[in-house]
């Protein structure tokens, strides 16, 4: 098993997915009124992303895994499942309102649980081939995006608890 996947099903560990996915939501909503606009160029770390730019990062994950999942579903067996480059998608997100992010990320989620809630066994089995970790199925890409879920709201909840000039 990949790295990458092990740590994200790590973060996710024997929990609900779903509950997991569902409250993604409102929790960016509050991170993103606490942040407020100071706090939108902090780091957890020197050369990690912002929270501006975690939240566009949300955004389109929440997009391309969306439209990944469809894939596996529909395809032939044998599927090769498309990587993208987080680096180079998050390169306009200094310039991206990260409102937008929160906002859009919220409705593609609303949007993908209700098309994952309509799967039935089959189809979360169904597999396919990511060239850099190997096989996998629709079952662990939710479950890998739960745990990234986590994974990145620990960031964003760091930034946040840190202390700010008034």
């Amino acid at each position: 098993m990949s790295a990458y996947r092990e740590r994200l099903l790590g973060l996710l560990g024997s929990d609900d997915p779903e509950e997991v996915l569902s409250g993604t939501g409102k929790k960016l909503e509050a991170l993103l009124r606490t942040l407020g606009e100071s706090g939108l160029e902090d780091r957890l770390a020197p050369g990690k992303w912002t929270a501006r730019q975690i939240f566009g990062h949300l955004a389109d994950v929440e997009q391309g895994i969306g439209f990944r999942v469809r894939q596996l579903v529909t395809s032939e067996d044998g599927h090769v499942i498309q990587p993208f480059d987080q680096d180079r998608w998050a390169a306009p997100y200094p310039n991206l309102d990260p409102h937008d992010a929160v906002r859009a990320f919220s409705a593609l989620r609303a949007w993908n649980l209700s098309y994952y809630r309509t799967l039935d066994s089959a189809a979360r089995a169904r597999e396919g081939l990511h060239p850099e970790r190997g096989p996998e199925s629709v079952e662990t890409t939710v479950r890998m995006l739960a745990g990234h879920d986590r994974n990145h709201l620990a960031q964003l909840q760091g930034i946040a608890a840190r202390e700010r000039p008034a």
